[in-house]
C-alpha cells in the first residue's frame, strides 16, 4: 500500500482558468478559445482580480468554517492554464494558506508552454507539472483537434527539466479513433522514455455536448480495447509506474496528492469560472456535505465572482458519491473513513457491500475491490446508487 502523507486529510484548492487556443472535439470542461497561442484575447489582470475577490468571499463564507484551513494542494487546470502569466499565479499563491510542503500543480499545454518561462513559474510556486500530451503520433494529435506536434510534447519535457521541475505528469489518451494497439503502446514507450513521475493513462470517452457527440470518429473495438489495456498496463508496470487509481500511475512517492483527496472523498475549494468545490460542514453534532459552482461564463464570473452556488449533497446520495470516489483508488480506503467524511456508518452499508463480498468483488476487511472488482468498478459503484 501506498505510504500517503497524512497531510492529505487537508483540503486542496482547485482554481480553473477558463482560456484555451482552441476547442477540441472530444473535450467538455468549460474552456473558451482566444484569438492567438500566446493568451491573446483573455485579460488576465481582470480575472486574476476576480479569483481574489471569489477568495475573499469564500474565505469568510466557508473556508472559515472548515476544520483544516491549510492547503495540502493547489491545482490550476483549465482550458490552458499555461497561457496565463507568472504573475497571477504567484500573486494568488502568495495570499493563500499552504501548507509547508504542499503539491501546487499546473496543466499545461506543450503549444503554449513557450510563451512564458517556466522557470518563472517555478520561481511563481508551480512545483508540480501536468503536461497534455495525449498521443505522440501527429496523425491521431490532428484527429484530437490538438495543436502542438509530437516533438513538442519532448521539447516541453526537456525545458521543464532545465527549469527545474523534478516532478511532472504526462497525460495519454487511448483508445484513440482507429488507433491500434501497436500505435498506442507506442505512445506510452514515448512517454515512459522521457522518464516522467507520473502517467495519467486514461481511455477516450465520447462526452455529451461535444463535437465528436455530434460527428461520431471510428473508435478501435471491443477485442482492441481490451488488447491495448492489457498490455498497456503491462508496460508500465514492467517501466516502473505503480497503478494507484483507474487511470494514474506513479513513481513510487509521486502519487498525485490533489487528486488523491478527491477520491478519498475530502474537502476542497473551487475558485474560478466554472469551478467546483466540496465542505464538510458541522452543526449540532451533524454533517452536512456541501457542492459549490461558479458561474460558467468568464465574463459572468468576472462581474461577480463573489457569487457561489451551494447545493446541499442528501443523505441518500453520500454512500454511492464515497464509493464512486474511494473505490477508483486500487487499494481503496479504511472503513473507518467512510463516518468522518459521510456521517454514515459502515454499518449501514453492510447489507449492500456483503453480498458483493461473497460474489468476489469487494474486500471484506477494507473499503476496497479485489482484482476481479477493480475490472467491473463500474459495476459495483452502481450498485450503491
Amino acid at each position: 500500500m501506498p505510504n500517503w502523507p497524512a497531510v492529505l486529510d487537508t483540503p486542496g484548492l482547485y482554481v480553473h482558468l477558463p482560456w484555451c487556443v482552441r476547442k477540441c472535439p472530444y473535450c467538455d470542461f468549460n474552456s473558451h478559445p482566444v484569438t492567438s497561442r500566446s493568451g491573446q484575447g483573455a485579460d488576465f489582470d481582470e480575472y486574476l482580480q476576480a479569483l481574489l475577490r471569489d477568495w475573499q468571499a469564500q474565505l469568510e463564507e466557508l473556508v472559515a468554517q472548515m476544520q483544516a484551513p491549510v492547503f495540502a494542494s493547489v491545482f490550476f487546470g483549465g482550458g490552458t492554464p499555461s497561457l496565463a502569466p507568472p504573475r497571477l499565479f504567484a500573486t494568488l499563491l502568495e495570499l493563500l494558506p499552504l501548507a509547508p510542503d504542499a503539491e501546487i500543480t499546473m496543466e499545461a499545454n506543450p503549444g503554449t508552454i513557450e510563451y512564458h518561462s517556466l522557470a518563472d513559474y517555478l520561481q511563481a510556486g508551480i512545483n508540480r507539472l501536468s503536461i497534455g500530451a495525449q498521443s505522440f503520433s501527429n496523425t491521431h494529435l490532428q484527429q484530437l483537434g490538438r495543436i502542438h506536434h509530437a516533438r513538442d510534447t519532448a521539447t516541453a519535457f526537456a525545458r521543464a527539466r532545465a527549469a527545474g521541475f523534478s516532478n511532472i505528469n504526462l497525460d495519454l489518451m487511448w483508445g484513440l479513433p482507429q488507433q491500434s494497439v501497436a500505435e498506442a503502446l507506442a505512445d506510452l514507450e514515448a512517454a515512459v522514455q522521457l522518464q516522467p513521475e507520473h502517467v495519467s493513462w486514461y481511455q477516450l470517452t465520447i462526452e455529451p455536448k461535444t463535437e465528436f457527440a455530434r460527428r461520431v470518429p471510428l473508435l478501435p473495438v471491443e477485442d482492441t480495447l481490451e488488447q491495448i489495456e492489457r498490455h498497456g498496463l503491462q508496460l508500465l508496470e514492467a517501466a516502473g509506474f505503480q497503478r494507484y487509481e483507474v487511470s494514474a500511475f506513479a513513481r513510487t512517492g509521486r502519487e498525485c496528492r490533489h487528486n488523491l483527496n478527491y477520491w478519498r472523498f475530502g474537502d476542497y475549494v473551487g475558485l474560478g469560472a466554472g469551478a467546483h468545490g466540496k465542505y464538510t460542514l458541522q452543526a449540532e453534532g451533524k454533517l452536512r456535505i456541501m457542492r459549490t459552482e461558479k458561474a460558467h461564463q468568464p465574463r459572468v464570473y468576472t462581474r461577480q465572482p463573489a457569487v457561489t452556488r451551494l447545493t446541499p449533497v442528501p443523505r441518500e446520495n453520500l454512500a454511492a458519491e464515497f464509493m464512486l470516489n474511494a473505490l477508483r483508488i486500487k487499494e481503496g480506503v479504511a472503513q473507518d473513513l467512510l463516518a468522518p467524511r459521510t456521517g454514515l456508518a459502515w454499518r449501514e452499508l453492510q447489507p449492500l457491500w456483503q453480498p458483493l463480498a461473497r460474489r468476489g468483488l469487494v474486500r471484506s476487511d477494507r473499503c476496497a475491490t479485489t482484482p476481479l472488482g477493480y475490472r467491473y468498478l463500474n459495476s459495483v459503484v452502481s450498485e450503491f446508487v
